[in-house]
């Protein structure tokens, strides 16, 4: 699984003209799934997003020292799937898809994954919506952007 993990000050998701959803300051997470994965990535990402120490101290310094995770802060995530995360561009100049798992593969450890985070972490959960045309709004606090992997044992 890849993720990547933002830092936001507020973020949405729109479909069709409509806000599905949307969180305060908290992360905004794109999320790729690839073949392979499972339980294991499920419950190895889900921990990263929610303990990672990104988020600004209680005060809103940002000294690296007392920045606090999702878990620590009880902030929001906003988890969206992305699965362009996992395009090979090694070639040419069209995206290759075939690392990214098919829907079928993909939706339920996507879900799997949000309801890791509020089962597990006690977080707050906004989601985009899987397998639509998504507009995905945010406002980047740093910026600060991370990229994680969770290698598959499979891998």
């Amino acid at each position: 699984m890849r993720a990547v993990i933002q830092r936001v000050k507020r973020a949405s998701v729109t479909v069709d003209g409509a806000v599905i959803s949307q969180i305060g300051t908290g992360l905004c997470v794109l999320l790729g799934v690839t073949h392979g994965d499972g339980a294991a990535e499920v419950e190895k990402v889900a921990r990263k997003i929610a303990q990672l120490k990104v988020l600004r101290a209680a005060d809103g310094s940002d000294d690296p020292n007392s920045r606090r995770s999702a878990e620590e802060a009880q902030a929001p995530v906003l988890l969206v799937s992305q699965f362009t995360l996992y395009a090979d561009v090694r070639k040419g100049r069209k995206p290759s898809w075939s690392k990214a798992a098919p829907g079928e593969v993909a939706d339920p450890l996507y879900e799997a994954v949000v309801r890791e985070l509020r089962e597990t972490y006690g977080l707050e959960v906004a989601t985009g919506q899987f397998g639509a045309m998504m507009d995905v709004e945010l406002v980047n606090d740093g910026p600060f952007t991370l990229l994680v992997e969770v290698e598959s044992a499979g891998a």
